[in-house]
């Protein structure tokens, strides 16, 4: 075992004296040391509840022969840290969180890691570490909160935290009462867990799922259901299976399970933010990882599952309706997953989703009647955006799909926040925010805000918007980001002026700055690069070694 190097010997007597002042028998010692990556707290509702979990995962290690041992790990609830200096640190965080469970593991020689996570950049964080320690390993999430009901019609329509923040912007411009605000933000949070609908946190939780890390029901069991309890005391289980068959994460994480997460993800219509989660953690298991593969599954995937922001149903639905096992049955039936990968069950692909069924075909809908023909995801390229940016394309009116207009130009998502709120942008418009990247933000911002002041105005039928920084799983419309290279790396991006028109083809995956090259040019030879936003600290350390977002936003 490599936690002999802990424990065995007479060399190892004062190490075992550490463990025994903590009240671990020599039975203990002796067993398989299991790490759990705990990443509970009390200020993410998706995770104020994770020492349950991790209470279960512990039984489940106990009951299968090892011994459990759990640390602790910082966690950013990005909606609290949403559109103030805070968001800065939220992306960032992923870093620290792999490079802290990779202290923990190497500095104490576990045998294997069980990671429970659960909101936006723990997940991927975790994962990372999974893949760069390549010890047996397993994710066991927090699992989905249940979506709220609507107040005025508590029947029938549900709504969720994407409700609240678009209604700020319905009160701004004059289409709700603060008193209708205040009871959909009493209502649209009724439980602990990840945010109900296809945000980042339960993107990721679907798609460590869909890639191999995670059992069965790790997406999309509520937080609140004791069958996530059941599934945590699994998951304990089967890492001492895993131990003992040796299966890493690198021999899960292969070219063939990348492809069927991206498959899943374009046929649930996940956030944005996977593409920079996925090639992050394609980078730590040194596997090939290309925007384009983006473009050529979402062309030949169906969207199937149409959930919030982009459609009416939530987690809680997808769960019901059969969840991630019944949509990897769906597609693999038309051709579209590699079954024969391994996964944390110890089985494959194929094995895992031979008795899964699709219980209601209104929520995950046959491949040949989709919602879209399309995924859900497309990278757009352009003298724009030389190297790729993304949008959310299932979550896109129809009627703008197609879009030019004038740019109105900003230099912080502070700028552009107030002058849409203070109703500053005309239909038509194409809004630019900019040094907003992983280096220029430092941090690459969610740009939740905004796009939901501009959904609330009743704008997101005629306005776009482009940005170097990135959205929160929860945005909808024509909302364009990752724009690589972003300005603070003197991307075209940083030369736009006010009234450029820019061109937006989605179905084209066209992105066009209506302008000359020989202009485009001459503006980038007369522009310098300006003060980072922040010069001391974790994030100007991040911003000088921060890769571009079309290569993971990973340091470098």
């Amino acid at each position: 075992m490599k936690s002999d190097l802990v424990k065995n010997g007479i060399e190892r007597a004062p190490h075992r004296s550490l463990f025994k002042a903590m009240g671990y028998t020599d039975r203990e010692i002796g067993r398989p040391l299991i790490g759990i990556a705990n990443s509970a707290n009390s200020i993410i509702p998706g995770h104020v509840h994770l020492d349950k979990i991790v209470e279960a995962v512990m039984a489940g290690v106990y009951m299968a022969g090892g011994t459990p041992v759990d640390f602790g790990v910082i966690g950013v609830c990005d909606g609290i840290a949403m559109n103030h200096e805070g968001m800065k640190y939220s992306l960032a965080s992923r870093e620290l969180i792999a490079d802290s469970i990779e202290v923990m593991a190497t500095a104490h020689q576990f045998d294997a890691l069980v990671l429970v996570p659960n909101c936006d950049k723990i997940v991927p964080g975790m994962m990372m570490a999974a893949a760069r320690l390549n010890l047996p390993s397993i994710v066991i999430s927090g699992g989905p909160m249940l979506a709220g009901r609507h107040p005025d019609n508590p029947s029938s329509e549900k709504i969720d935290l994407i409700s609240v923040f678009e209604s700020v912007g319905a009160v701004l411009s004059g289409n709700m009462s603060e008193k209708e605000l205040s009871l959909i933000e009493e209502a649209a949070c009724p439980t602990c867990g990840s945010c109900a609908g296809m945000f980042t946190a339960n993107s990721m939780n679907c798609l460590t799922e869909a890639i191999g890390l995670g059992l069965p029901g790790n997406g999309t069991i509520p937080a609140v259901m004791s069958a996530r309890l059941r599934l945590a005391k699994e998951a304990g289980f089967q890492i001492m299976n895993l131990l003992e068959k040796n299966i890493t994460p690198r021999k899960i994480l292969t070219g063939k399970a990348f492809r069927n997460a991206i498959t899943v993800d374009m046929a649930l219509g996940c956030s944005t933010n996977t593409v920079l989660h996925l090639a992050a953690l394609a980078a730590e298991a040194e596997v090939n990882f290309d925007l384009k593969i983006i473009n050529e599954i979402s062309k030949a995937t169906p969207h199937i599952c149409s959930l919030s922001p982009g459609g009416k149903h939530h987690l809680e639905d997808l769960d019901r309706a059969g969840g991630i096992p019944a949509v990897m049955k769906e597609l693999s039936g038309a051709g579209l997953i590699y079954d024969d990968c391994i996964t944390a069950t110890g089985k494959t692909v194929k094995e895992n989703i031979e008795s899964a069924r699709i219980i209601d075909n209104s929520i995950i809908r046959p491949s040949g009647s989709p919602y879209h023909k399309e995924g859900g995801l497309a990278v757009l390229y352009g003298n724009l955006s030389p190297d790729g940016c993304i949008v959310k394309q299932t979550a896109v009116l129809d009627e703008m799909l197609k879009h030019e207009g004038p740019a109105r130009v900003f230099d912080s998502e502070e700028d552009a926040t107030r002058s849409i709120m203070a109703g500053d942008i005309r239909k038509g418009d194409v809004v630019v925010i900019r040094y907003e990247g992983p280096m220029g933000g430092p941090g690459m911002r969610e740009m939740l805000t905004p796009t939901s002041a501009i959904a609330g105005m009743k704008l997101d039928a005629h306005v776009a918007l482009l940005t170097d920084g990135r959205f929160s799983g929860g945005t909808r419309g024509a909302s364009i980001g990752h724009i690589s290279p972003e300005a603070m790396q003197g991307g075209p991006i940083a030369v736009i002026k006010e009234n450029d028109h820019i061109a937006i083809d989605i179905p084209g995956k066209s992105i066009t700055l209506k302008v000359s090259q020989e202009e485009i040019t001459k503006r980038l030879s007369a522009w310098s690069r300006p003060e980072p936003k922040i010069s001391h600290g974790y994030m100007a350390r991040y911003s000088r070694m921060v890769s571009s977002a079309d290569r993971g936003a990973v340091i470098k």
